[in-house]
C-alpha cells in the first residue's frame, strides 16, 4: 500500500527501501505521477494551526501530528478529516485539505501513529488504536467554535481518504456514529482477502465485481505484502535514526555512537527495528509467519480481519462514496463491490464509482481533479445540503479496447454514467453475456521451487504492463489456455467473468492462476491491465479422468474485446507476485463441459464526454495537463464564492416541513415546480390539493430527497432534506405504488422493509401498523394474492412503521371501499393528534374535506391557496341561512332573491343562499329588515366549488 496524495498521488519517504525507489522512479519516468495543482487565491484566506493532540492512555498514549485548516468566513462550518494513505503523513493530504478549506470546510489533517512525527506503532487501523484516535479528533473538532454541531459534542463531520486513509473511513463510520458522511477510496474490505485471494467458488450477488474468497485459504500475495511491509517498517529518516534517536517512534531506544558502531547497542533493539521498524508486535509476528509460511494461519487471519471493513460494513449508516481504480493488482474492484454490497444492506447510500487509475498507475490530471470534485461535491450535499444531488449511481469509464495490428487504444477518455449499481439494493442484477469455449483437457506442470514463474505483474506497474501490449511471460508446459471463436461483434466486459473448471492434482491440491487474455487477429496478447485471479483449491479429485468442477471468477475489469478478437483464458500453475508451492506437480485442467461459457458482466449506461484514439504511449503526454490548472483553480475560486452553509433553523422542532421558494425546472424547459412557500406545523394534517400536473407529486419527491430542488429550501424539523440525510429517519412515506415485494407475505414485507431501516425490530412498532392494515389472517398470505386495496393498507401500514413524526401519503384511500376510507380517515386524524404531522395528496376531495385540517392548493406548479379548511371553504359567496321559524322559509328566499344577483332556495341542509358577490352582511340585514327572524348566517360551499373556484374548471 504506498502512500497516497488525496485520491491517488504516490509520496515515498526518504529512507523507504530499494523496492519502493525503484516503483517510484518507473512512475515519474513514465509520465504517471499526478503533479499536484498550485493554490487558488483564496488560499490566502485560509488558516492553518499546527498542534500535537494526544490520544490513547497508558502504555497505548501518544502523540498525532495534525494540522487544522480553517476557512474564511463567519460562522461554524462542516468538518473533513483527511487520513493519508500508507506510508505519507498530513503532509501527503495538504492539497486536498486546502482545496476543501477554500471550499468552506474547517478540515483536520493529521498523520497516523507510527507515521510522519506522529509517535506510536502502527496498528494497521485497529479499532483499539488508530479508530480510536479518529474518535479523539472528532471530540477536539467537537469542541471548535469553528465548526457546525448536531448534538453536544456530536460534529457535523466527514471522513476522507486513499487507501490506508479509505479503510480507516469506513472503520470509523463503523465504530462512531458521529461521523455524517465518508468517501473512502481505493481501499480493502476483508484485508485477508486482499493479501491471501482465492477466487473460487459460487457467490450469487447479481453485482458485476463481487468475488468469492474462502475464509481459511488463499494465495498469500508475496510481492505486494513484502512492499507493503518494507514501507512500514522503514522508521522515520532511516533504520539508524530508530536505532539512535531516543524517543522516535514512541519508542525508547539506544543513543547512536558517533562512529555509528552498531556493536555497542543493545542488540534486542537492534533486530526489533531492523526486522519491525515502526509495526506493532503482533503486525510484525503476523507478517514474519505469513512470509515464512505462506499461509493464512487463524492467528494471521484475527489480525487481518480485526483491520477489515468486512466485519463491520452492517453498522455504518453515514452516506458512502467508494471510488475504486480498474489498474489495482493490490486492491481490486471486488473491494469496492464487497463493501458497496454490505453497506447497501443497511439501507445506507451508497455511490460508487470506478476510474482509470490505482495503486498500478495513478489517474491522469483530469481524471485526479474529477475525483477531488466528486469528493467535495458528496460532502456539500450530506454535510451541507447544498449543491446537487450525487445520488447513488454508478459510475465507470468507458471500456476501451486495443488493435492488434496498431496498438492503438480504442476508446478514449469517456465516462459512462449508470443510474443503478446493479444488484445493489432493488436494482437489477447485472447481465452477462456468455461466450462459448473450447479447448481440451491439458496437463499443467508445477516446477520444484515455483521457478521459473510466470510474469504478469508487478506491484505498482500492473497497469503499465497492461498498457504494454500487454507484455506478459507464460512459462511453456505451465499453463492451459481455453479459446472463443472470433467474435462477430464487440464485447465490453464491466466486472469480473466467470467460468467453470475442471481440475484434478495428485494430491487434492493445487494453487493455479487464471487470467482473461485479449487476442488480436494478428496474434497480439493483451492481458487488462495485468491482472490475475489466484485459486487456492482444495479437496480436489486425484482421478484425471474423475476432475472435480470449480467455478473460477477472474479479476474485475472494464475491457472492450473487439469485433475479431478473441477471448483466451490461461490458468497456469506459477506466478512471481504469489507465493507457490515447494514441490512439484502435474495438475490436469479442462473445461467443465463441452459447452462451457465465459460469463461476462456487461453495464448499460450513458457516455458524459468522448475522447479520442491514442496510443498507449499518449499516456506520456500527461504533463501536458499542467496547462489546465489554473482553469481548475477558477473553478474551485467560483464554487468558494458560491458556497452556503447549511443550518438548523431554530423553529425545527415546531414546523416539521417547510419549503422556501422551492422551484423544480427540466433540462428540457419544463417548470414542474414554481417558488413553492409553506410550512405545515405540528398536530396538522395538511391536504396538497390540484389539477393532473399541478406540480404535487414532484413537490412530495422533492421532500423525500428523490430529486432535488432546482433552487429554494425544503426542510424537514429545521434540516435540510435530501438523499441521506438524517433527519429522514423521521419520515415515513408511502409515494407511487406501494413497492411490495409479491412473494412475501404482508407481514414478511413489513419485517423486511424494518429490517432494512438497520434499526432494533423494538422500535418498529410492528403491532399498531398491522393494526392499521386490518388484513387479519390475509396478513400471513401472499401479496401477490392481495387486492388492490390490501396492498394499499400494507403500503400505509409499512409507511408507518416507527410512528414517524412526520407521515407523507400519496393517495392513500385508492383502491379502498367506503368503510376503509372511513377507518383510515380516523387513523390519520389521531394519528396527528399524537402531535405527529401528517400530509396527504388526494384527487378525492370530499375525504381531503373530512380528514384534513390545512389544504394548499397547487395549479400549473404554483400554490394559489394556503389555509384551513373552513378558510378555503368560506372563501366563496354561499351561505347557509338558519331561520328561527321555518314558516319564514318562502318569504326569506322571496326577499334573498330580490337582491341583485342573489339565489336562494332549500336543501337538505337547509336555506342555502348564493351571494354571487353581494355583501354577506348587507344580505343578512335585508333579512332582518323585513322582520325574518335569523339564528345562522354562515359561509356555506363544498371544499370542491372552492377548489373549481380557485383552479377553474379546466
Amino acid at each position: 500500500m504506498r502512500p497516497l496524495r488525496g485520491l491517488v498521488r504516490p509520496r515515498l519517504r526518504p529512507g523507504a527501501r530499494g523496492t519502493s525507489a525503484v516503483l517510484a522512479a518507473l512512475l515519474l519516468v513514465t509520465g504517471l505521477l499526478v503533479l499536484a495543482p498550485p493554490a487558488s487565491a483564496a488560499a490566502d484566506e485560509v488558516r492553518t494551526e499546527e498542534s500535537r493532540v494526544v490520544s490513547g492512555s497508558g502504555a497505548d498514549a501518544v502523540e498525532l501530528d495534525t494540522t487544522l485548516y480553517l476557512p474564511a468566513g463567519q460562522g461554524p462550518a462542516p468538518a473533513v478529516v483527511l487520513a493519508h494513505g500508507f506510508g505519507g503523513s498530513k503532509q501527503s493530504v495538504a492539497d486536498d485539505a486546502r482545496a476543501l478549506a477554500e471550499r468552506g470546510y474547517v478540515v483536520l489533517a493529521y498523520s497516523a501513529r507510527g507515521f510522519g512525527t506522529s509517535t506510536g506503532e502502527i496498528g494497521l487501523n485497529d479499532p483499539r488504536y488508530e479508530i480510536a484516535d479518529l474518535s479523539t479528533l472528532i471530540d477536539l473538532l467537537a469542541e471548535r467554535d469553528q465548526v457546525e454541531l448536531d448534538a453536544d459534542g456530536d460534529p457535523r463531520v466527514g471522513v476522507a481518504g486513499g487507501s490506508y486513509g479509505g479503510a480507516l473511513a469506513l472503520l470509523g463510520a463503523a465504530y462512531d456514529d458521529r461521523i455524517d458522511a465518508i468517501a473512502p477510496q481505493i481501499t480493502w474490505s476483508s484485508l485477508s482477502a486482499a493479501l491471501f485471494p482465492s477466487h473460487v467458488g459460487e457467490l450469487d450477488t447479481g453485482t458485476p465485481a463481487a468475488v468469492p474468497q474462502d475464509a481459511d485459504s488463499g494465495v498469500y500475495k508475496r510481492l505486494w505484502s513484502g512492499l507493503f511491509f518494507g514501507v512500514g517498517s522503514v522508521p522515520t529518516g532511516g533504520i539508524l535514526d530508530a536505532l539512535g534517536g531516543g524517543t522516535a517512534n514512541g519508542n525508547s531506544v539506544p543513543e547512536l555512537p558517533e562512529a555509528g558502531d552498531l556493536s555497542d547497542l543493545d542488540p534486542a533493539a537492534v533486530e526489533r527495528a531492523l526486522t519491525c521498524g515502526r509495526f506493532g508486535a503482533e503486525i510484525c509476528a503476523a507478517y514474519q509467519e505469513a512470509a515464512a509460511t505462506g499461509t493464512l494461519t487463524p492467528e494471521v487471519a484475527a489480525v487481518l480481519d480485526r483491520s477489515s471493513p468486512a466485519g463491520v460494513l452492517d453498522r455504518i449508516e453515514a452516506p458512502t462514496l467508494l471510488i475504486q481504480g480498474t489498474q489495482d493488482s493490490l486492491f481490486g474492484l471486488d473491494h469496492a463491490d464487497a463493501n458497496a454490497r454490505g453497506i447497501a444492506a443497511n439501507g445506507t447510500p451508497v455511490k460508487v464509482v470506478w476510474y482509470a487509475g490505482g495503486h498500478d498507475s495513478s489517474g491522469s490530471d483530469r481524471i485526479v481533479d474529477d475525483l477531488r470534485g466528486q469528493v467535495a461535491d458528496w460532502f456539500d450535499f450530506h454535510l451541507r445540503g447544498t449543491g446537487e444531488d450525487p445520488g447513488t449511481g454508478f459510475e465507470f469509464p468507458a471500456p476501451q479496447g486495443i488493435s492488434g495490428s496498431s496498438g492503438f487504444v480504442q476508446g478514449g477518455t469517456r465516462t459512462v454514467v449508470a443510474d443503478e449499481y446493479p444488484g445493489l439494493g432493488g436494482a437489477a442484477a447485472v447481465e452477462r453475456t456468455e461466450i462459448a469455449l473450447g479447448g481440451g483437457t491439458q496437463p499443467v506442470v508445477t516446477p520444484a521451487g515455483g521457478t521459473p514463474a510466470a510474469l504478469t505483474t508487478l506491484p505498482g506497474l500492473g497497469a503499465l504492463s497492461g498498457a504494454l501490449s500487454g507484455t506478459t511471460l507464460e512459462i511453456p508446459g505451465q499453463f492451459a489456455a481455453f479459446e472463443s471463436e472470433p467474435l462477430d461483434g464487440a464485447v465490453e466486459v464491466v466486472g469480473a467473468p466467470t467460468v467453470d473448471l475442471a481440475v484434478s492434482a495428485p494430491g487434492g491440491t493445487a494453487t493455479l492462476f487464471a487470467k482473461l487474455y485479449d487476442v488480436a487477429p494478428g496474434g497480439a496478447t493483451t492481458l487488462p491491465n495485468g491482472l490475475v485471479a489466484p485459486l487456492a483449491l482444495t479437496g480436489l479429485s486425484t482421478d484425471p479422468t474423475d476432475p472435480t468442477e470449480v467455478t473460477v471468477t477472474l479479476p474485475g475489469i472494464v475491457h472492450r474485446f473487439e469485433d475479431g478478437h478473441t477471448m483466451r483464458v490461461v490458468v497456469s500453475s506459477t506466478d512471481q507476485a504469489y507465493a507457490l508451492p515447494a514441490e512439484a506437480a502435474v495438475y490436469s485442467v479442462a473445461l467443465a463441459s463441452e459447452g462451457t461459457t465465459l460469463a461476462a458482466p456487461q453495464v448499460a449506461g450513458v457516455a458524459e464526454s468522448a475522447g479520442g484514439t491514442s496510443r498507449w504511449w499518449v499516456l506520456l503526454a500527461v504533463l501536458a495537463g499542467v496547462g489546465l490548472l489554473g482553469w481548475v483553480a477558477a473553478m474551485l475560486w467560483g464554487r468558494h464564492r458560491r458556497r452556503q452553509v447549511s443550518h438548523v433553523e431554530p423553529d425545527g422542532e415546531d414546523v416539521p416541513l417547510r419549503f422556501e421558494g422551492v422551484t423544480k425546472a427540466y433540462k428540457d424547459g419544463f417548470v414542474a415546480v414554481r417558488d413553492l412557500s409553506f410550512e405545515v406545523r405540528r398536530g396538522q394534517v395538511l391536504g396538497l390539493l390540484g389539477p393532473n400536473g399541478a406540480g404535487k407529486t414532484t413537490s412530495l419527491r422533492m421532500l423525500m430527497g428523490l430529486i432535488r430542488p432546482t433552487e429554494g429550501r425544503i426542510s424537514i424539523f429545521g434540516h435540510a432534506a435530501g438523499p441521506g440525510a438524517p433527519v429522514l429517519s423521521r419520515l415515513g412515506s408511502f409515494v407511487e405504488g406501494t413497492g411490495l415485494q409479491p412473494h412475501l407475505s404482508g407481514r414478511d414485507n413489513l419485517r423486511l422493509y424494518w429490517a432494512a431501516t438497520g434499526r432494533p425490530l423494538e422500535d418498529a412498532h410492528m403491532e399498531e401498523a398491522i393494526e392499521v392494515a386490518g388484513l387479519g389472517a390475509a396478513l400471513d398470505r401472499p401479496v401477490r394474492r392481495y387486492s388492490q386495496g390490501m396492498r394499499q393498507r400494507v403500503a400505509i401500514a409499512q409507511a408507518m412503521l416507527g410512528l414517524p413524526d412526520l407521515l407523507v401519503l400519496d393517495e392513500p384511500t385508492n383502491g379502498l371501499d367506503p368503510p376503509q376510507i372511513h377507518a383510515m380517515r380516523e387513523v390519520l386524524r389521531s394519528y396527528a393528534a399524537t402531535g405527529r404531522t401528517v400530509i396527504v395528496s388526494s384527487h378525492l376531495l370530499s375525504e381531503i374535506e373530512q380528514t384534513c385540517s390545512h389544504v394548499v392548493v397547487m395549479a400549473k406548479g404554483q400554490k394559489i391557496a394556503q389555509g384551513t379548511v373552513e378558510e378555503i371553504v368560506g372563501a366563496g359567496g354561499a351561505v347557509l341561512v338558519g331561520l328561527a321559524d321555518d314558516a319564514d322559509t318562502d318569504r326569506a328566499i322571496a326577499v334573498l332573491e330580490g337582491l341583485p344577483g342573489v339565489s336562494a332556495g332549500r336543501t337538505d341542509d337547509g336555506l342555502v343562499a348564493d351571494l354571487d358577490g353581494y355583501g354577506r352582511a348587507a344580505a343578512l340585514q335585508a333579512l332582518v329588515g323585513a322582520g325574518i327572524a335569523v339564528d345562522e348566517f354562515t359561509p356555506r360551499r363544498r371544499l370542491e366549488d372552492a377548489f373549481l373556484a380557485l383552479v377553474g374548471e379546466n
